[in-house]
């Protein structure tokens, strides 16, 4: 039996996460994993990076990015797994989605702002350099400046949906997604659905809608599900024809109760899903 371990969800500070592309790698060796897959939020900056020093410590990198979508005002993510990080349309498409993100940002920080804290692009560009800016900076600065107990706060009293210095932005939908990942010849992978607290009928709809996009799989093993969760998705998806995926979604200490390759502890990603994941690219 095959007992290596794997990761396909992992950021690193080309996005939200707080660990450069080459710590990440040394992390995943010093973790035991056999393979890890960099999902950075609408970017693929620390691919190459990542690259050189995974095949300095023997580690299989999984090129890939996170796609920011909107399916009838809720937000949902979509993994793009294998994907052609040269692909010049999807980077012309990420370049869209950034600008959106810079944009709502603007608005979000003269909330931020209103409410009495004294926070500018600028400083965030100052604290996080190189870094495509996403709320989890705008956490971070808060609660490095000491205006907030910790970043759990931001969210839920000032940027998290709906709160009251939230800002939505345009988002094209997960079917699109879907379809510039295939574009791209990655394998695009419905990301975390305990997350979005949906109703089971308007879940189904939207996981039909995007495999009649192409959707090939589900990231079924996640680091927040509960093992009856865990259960459920993975039946889901079976039930739906798409393969398993898993992922701790690690950000570093952006999500300090997050561990690489294993989430909270709990997590067992094996290899040979994600060789499944290779047939299902070859066959495209």
């Amino acid at each position: 039996m095959d007992k290596r371990i794997i990761d396909l969800h992992v950021h690193s500070n080309a996005s939200d996460g707080t660990f450069t592309p080459t710590e990440l790698m040394y992390e995943a060796k010093k973790a035991g994993l056999s393979a890890l897959a960099l999902t950075d939020h609408d970017t693929t900056a620390g691919i190459w990076e990542a690259m050189q020093a995974a095949e300095e410590l023997g580690i299989e990198l999984v090129p890939g990015v996170e796609l920011s979508t909107e399916f009838e005002g809720t937000e949902i993510h979509v993994l793009g797994l294998y994907i052609d990080e040269k692909d010049s349309m999807l980077q012309k498409r990420m370049a869209d989605f950034r600008d959106s993100r810079d944009n709502r940002n603007i608005y979000m920080l003269e909330k931020l702002r209103a409410e009495g804290f004294d926070i500018t692009q600028e400083a965030l560009e100052h604290a996080f350099p190189d870094a495509v800016i996403t709320r989890a900076h705008i956490a971070r600065f808060l609660l490095d400046q000491g205006y907030i107990p910790d970043m759990k706060t931001a969210f839920e009293v000032y940027i998290g949906d709906g709160c009251r210095c939230y800002v939505p932005r345009p988002k094209v939908t997960p079917m699109d997604a879907v379809s510039y990942i295939l574009e791209a010849g990655g394998v695009p992978i419905l990301a975390h659905p305990v997350l979005y607290k949906m109703e089971k009928a308007d879940l189904l709809r939207m996981i039909r809608l995007m495999k009649d996009q192409g959707l090939v799989g589900m990231e079924a093993i996640y680091s927040e599900n509960t093992t009856g969760a865990e259960q459920e998705y993975k039946a889901l998806a079976r039930s739906q024809g798409l393969l398993i995926t898993g992922g701790s979604d690690f950000h570093g200490t952006n999500k300090p109760h997050l561990k690489l390759g294993v989430g909270r502890g709990n997590l067992y990603i094996p290899y040979d899903l994600l060789e499944k994941i290779k047939q299902a690219r070859i066959s495209q």
